[in-house]
């Protein structure tokens, strides 16, 4: 009987214990990052820009790309590049290989092999001049002009300097190189 009340006991215990532990190291709830950046399709934005001008940022993304979920979970989801980046542009998601067609003052744009493995849509080629890397990411400014494509996943303090770079105007005055060396941002 003794033997029979410690087992239960430890049981008991055990399942305390790792319960709390367990419940403490859950993640957050997606709920809780989702709504950070608003962000449009490439159609969508390119809309807002023409009846209100603000310049795009265009996150180009695939959806196996490690690199791009960890841009997505880590630098998009801090606060304070979420917070700038919805003040200073419309912030688009465009899936390098989506499927559909994009018509876009009266320009198609197709996926040329949809049903294809790994097809890139022409869209995403256009904006990357063919440089395809993921993720990257492309600003354009208020009269949806290119002004440059970015590649690559970076940290949150250094992706601030870059979205500064553009979203201030700074690019105008001064390059990167100047501006990077003098930027000090929110975060460390």
């Amino acid at each position: 009987m003794k033997k029979h009340n410690l087992i239960l006991l430890l049981i008991v215990g055990f399942s305390l214990y790792f319960s709390g532990s367990l419940s403490a190291q859950e993640p957050p709830k997606a709920t809780e990052k989702e709504g950070l950046i608003k962000w449009y399709s490439f159609e969508e934005a390119y809309n807002l820009n023409k009846k209100k001008p603000k310049k795009m940022f265009v996150d180009v993304y695939t959806d196996w790309c490690g690199w791009c979920k960890k841009m997505d979970a880590e630098t998009f989801a801090n606060p304070v590049i979420a917070k700038y980046m919805s003040k200073n542009f419309y912030c688009v998601k465009l899936d390098a290989e989506r499927k559909d067609t994009v018509v876009i003052d009266g320009q198609s744009f197709v996926n040329p092999s949809p049903t294809g493995k790994r097809s890139t849509h022409r869209l995403a080629i256009e904006l990357l001049s063919g440089k395809m890397s993921y993720p990257s990411y492309v600003f354009l400014n208020e009269k949806g002009q290119k002004l440059t494509a970015v590649a690559g996943y970076q940290k949150a303090p250094e992706f601030e300097g870059v979205i500064n770079f553009f979203g201030s105007d700074a690019y105008l005055k001064s390059t990167w190189e100047e501006y990077r060396t003098g930027f000090k941002g929110e975060l460390k």
